[in-house]
């Protein structure tokens, strides 16, 4: 009975081993497309060390000046600071917009509700430009495209929805009558937001302000649309100093690249960290 039940598990191993024809497709490609990605991604982290590569499989010396050469030819320093500034700006203001206009969406009902749910998340659906152009046109007449000021303004478009839709779950699980309790006790407004509802909102503010700083640090349609020579984001000024015209080292490019790659991928990491993503589509039902 032994050898039996020995005999018919190697049996169940070898079916187990077998695949049908469709996962061995399936999983082909995904071993090629994963094998493209590692490849492209390669091939500019080498550059981006190396000497010259104009022909073999690689460069011909490696060195690290190309990082320094980046930083002091592009400017890097100044790139950077206005970055993490203007992707700060954009997630103090949307928070401080999206929060209270998430709570009176997940407090309140009232006409017109659906509409207005409807126009929040359309700047999250449109592609960002399809509606940059006319928000850059717009910005322009108003003389604040190509400041500081213009950019924030354009990358507040998409941000703001983006912070009502993930905080509205949040909310909605907050049971009110807790705030109810609160304001029978005497409890005036100001200490029932800074006391009650301030503390359980913490966590979904900072899941909305990690994915907000990603978005905006790696937005590049709405900025470079909007920006202007001292107000250009790390991706903007990559894309400049790849396509604009004047001769550039491929190499000093290439180290560009990876620091902007490196400097989304912390970001990433931190969300990922910080951020549960089941929590953003939890929603409460009655």
């Amino acid at each position: 009975m032994a050898a039996i039940a020995q005999a018919a598990g190697a049996r169940r191993e070898r079916r187990a081993l077998r695949m049908r024809p469709g996962s061995w497709l399936v999983w082909a490609l995904v071993v090629f497309f994963l094998v493209n990605v590692l490849g492209v991604i390669g091939s500019v982290v080498l550059d981006s060390v190396g000497k010259t590569w104009f022909s073999g499989w690689t460069p011909t010396g490696y060195t690290t000046s190309n990082y320094s050469q980046a930083w002091d030819e592009f400017d890097l320093g100044q790139v950077m600071t206005v970055t993490f500034q203007i992707t700060l700006l954009v997630v103090g203001l949307s928070l401080l917009i999206g929060v209270p206009a998430s709570y009176a969406l997940a407090r309140r009902d009232f006409p017109g509700k659906r509409a207005v749910m409807l126009l929040f998340v359309l700047p999250i659906l449109v592609p960002p430009i399809a509606y940059g152009i006319p928000l850059a046109t717009m910005l322009y007449k108003v003389h604040l495209a190509g400041s500081f000021t213009g950019v924030v303004a354009a990358n507040l478009v998409p941000s703001v929805p983006f912070v009502v839709y993930t905080m509205t779950p949040f909310i909605e699980q907050i049971d009110p009558r807790l705030e109810q309790a609160a304001r029978m006790c005497g409890a005036p407004t100001r200490s029932v937001l800074g006391r009650i509802i301030a503390p359980l909102l913490l966590p979904g503010m900072l899941a909305a302000g990690i994915l907000v700083l990603v978005r905006t640090f790696g937005m590049f349609e709405l900025t470079f649309l909007t920006a202007g020579p001292t107000s250009q984001t790390l991706v903007v000024s990559l894309f400049s100093a790849a396509t604009s015209a004047g001769i550039r080292t491929a190499q000093n490019i290439d180290a560009m690249a990876v620091i902007y790659t490196g400097s989304m991928l912390v970001l990433l990491v931190i969300a990922l960290r910080f951020v549960n993503p089941t929590q953003l589509v939890a929603r409460s039902r009655d």
